[in-house]
């Protein structure tokens, strides 16, 4: 693999440098464009030795580069070089956790890490998935099974759109949103919902939000998780934005409630630095996982677990599934709980500097102080029709990489921001930027 590694360390630079900026310019069309001259014919008789060049060059030309410092968009993190290497090791050795004997030592790591992760957020056990969403949908199938009569979901007008698909595809009743008009859910509507759902026959979950998508906010757990449990209600808080927080002593607190609900979502590819995928599902009471349990005589015959073979296909909607642990502990273990904490410190400040060059510039509007690393912002008296465009200006031109929300009834840029290595000058230009798109 070493000149296999050279080239590709070659062809992601030069696409970087052809690129010259944190998105491809052009647009969509010029974008498919240069993919269909690079690719060419992609099942010739004959096959091309330079492929692996041309393809990975075409596709860092065309990639959207989140170690740009303005690229700042989405919960889409630039991964850590450790993490990068070793999700290579994963890779090339190709387990599948779905049997022992295909992965002897990533089944042993994985347990190891998962219940590290869960006791950072004081439960018990984790599964590994793929991201927020499986981890939601996962969280809304253990409380199904966990009420064979059917359970209903409560959730805030601010939570993922993972969650009312995942009560969808689960075939639960419609689920009942409850108003978060400040953009965190409100306990006092929450209350008034339980109160007029609440029954013997009728057992309730509630999901909150950690680190919401469009402004990064975290809904009141403390008051949340009295309620759910002065009404019986199941509890499951998505933490995939925010979780991240609990790695930072500066941090940690506003997480506060966490430990209270049955089922937490984490997410370590946003404030974990980890090349996707890297999500995990933290359970409280490890007798939830039993609805998991699947036999295939081909993968977990009885006298083998019996034997003490392991039986990994309750840890899992999926059958085949890679070791995404591997890049996960080789993270932890070589920053530490304080040097990722320090990434996340650093994000977070981040966000507050650029609230302020935004509250001092005469021309932008700040939507609120960052909670998490989030910042929403607008150029002072724009249409909401002004602000897509420019957005979509600067997208097609290649220069920045802005996110776009509603919030308040009125359309804002987004900036995310999860690259520790943006400077205060980043942030800058980033706004000279957006200044200088703006129609006067």
């Amino acid at each position: 693999m070493r000149p296999l590694l050279d080239t590709v360390l070659g062809a992601l630079d030069s696409g970087r440098r052809a690129r010259g900026g944190p998105l491809p310019a052009g647009g969509p069309d010029a974008v498919a464009a240069r993919i269909r001259a690079a690719a060419g014919d992609l099942l010739p008789d004959h096959g091309d030795p330079d492929a692996l060049r041309v393809l990975v060059h075409a596709l860092a030309e065309g990639a959207a580069d989140p170690a740009d410092p303005l690229c700042a968009a989405h919960l889409h993190c630039p991964p850590l070089a450790v993490a990068t290497a070793a999700d290579l090791a994963a890779s090339a050795l190709n387990p599948s956790l779905d049997s022992w004997d295909q992965a002897p030592a990533a089944s042993a790591l994985e347990t190891l890490v998962t219940h590290a992760l869960a006791r950072q957020a004081g439960l018990a056990d984790a599964l590994v998935t793929t991201g927020g969403t499986e981890s939601n949908h996962l969280a809304l199938l253990l409380a199904r099974e966990t009420h064979p009569g059917g359970i209903r979901l409560l959730y805030g007008a601010n939570a993922h759109h993972s969650l009312p698909r995942a009560a969808w595809l689960l075939g639960l009743p419609e689920p009942v949103i409850v108003p978060a008009p400040a953009g965190t859910l409100d306990p006092a509507a929450l209350h008034a919902a339980l109160t007029g759902l609440g029954g013997p026959r009728t057992p309730l979950l509630v999901a909150a939000t950690a680190g919401t998508t469009d402004a990064g906010l975290i809904d009141p757990l403390p008051e949340i998780a009295a309620l759910c449990a002065g009404h019986g209600a199941r509890l499951h808080i998505d933490a995939a934005h925010g979780g991240g927080l609990l790695f930072s002593d500066r941090h940690r607190h506003r997480l506060t409630g966490l430990d209270a609900a049955h089922t937490v979502t984490l997410d370590l590819h946003k404030l974990g630095w980890q090349p996707v995928a890297a999500g995990l599902l933290a359970v409280r009471d490890p007798a939830d996982l039993t609805a998991l349990h699947q036999h295939a005589d081909y993968l977990n015959a009885g006298d083998d677990t019996e034997a003490g073979l392991p039986d990994l296909l309750g840890r899992s909607l999926r059958t085949t599934r890679r070791p995404d642990i591997l890049k996960i502990a080789v993270t932890l273990k070589t920053l530490g709980r304080s040097g990722v904490g320090a990434l996340v410190d650093q994000v977070c400040a981040l966000a507050r500097t650029f609230a302020d060059l935004i509250e001092d510039h005469p021309r932008f509007e700040l939507h609120d102080r960052p909670t998490i690393s989030t910042v929403l912002f607008r150029p002072a008296h724009a249409t909401d029709d002004t602000v897509a465009a420019l957005r979509r200006r600067l997208l097609t031109d290649g220069r920045a990489v802005l996110g776009r929300a509603r919030l308040d009834g009125r359309l804002w840029l987004k900036a995310t921001l999860l690259n520790p290595r943006t400077r205060p000058a980043d942030l800058a230009t980033l706004l000279e930027l957006v200044e200088g798109t703006t129609p006067r």
